[in-house]
């Protein structure tokens, strides 16, 4: 899986806890770093359930592009984009409410 930032481009992404199999839905210029942030307790808001793995990226040519996707996701209707989206993933896997 790509790791690193392509030129300027911003990524929508969706991390698994393999703590409790939940997912977090984000944005960054840097996956790298971002999935350092969260496995090293750095992000308050996910400190409790690391550590994360990527499941799925999406990339955007600038921020606002990427933001917007990022809140889609979260929305019910994007929820349920993922699970198509990802649907063999979570056949191999415990499915979890996103």
């Amino acid at each position: 899986m790509l790791l690193s930032k392509i030129s300027n481009w911003h990524y929508v992404y969706v991390l698994r806890s393999q703590k409790d199999k939940g997912l977090y839905i984000g944005y960054t210029k840097d996956l790298a770093i971002r999935l350092w942030q969260h496995n090293t307790k750095t992000n308050f808001s996910t400190k409790s359930r690391t550590p994360f793995d990527y499941i799925y990226v999406e990339a955007c040519q600038n921020e606002k592009d990427a933001k917007r996707r990022e809140d889609y996701l979260k929305t019910t209707q994007g929820g349920r984009f993922l699970k198509l989206r990802l649907r063999e993933f979570f056949n191999d896997a415990a499915v979890v409410e996103i």
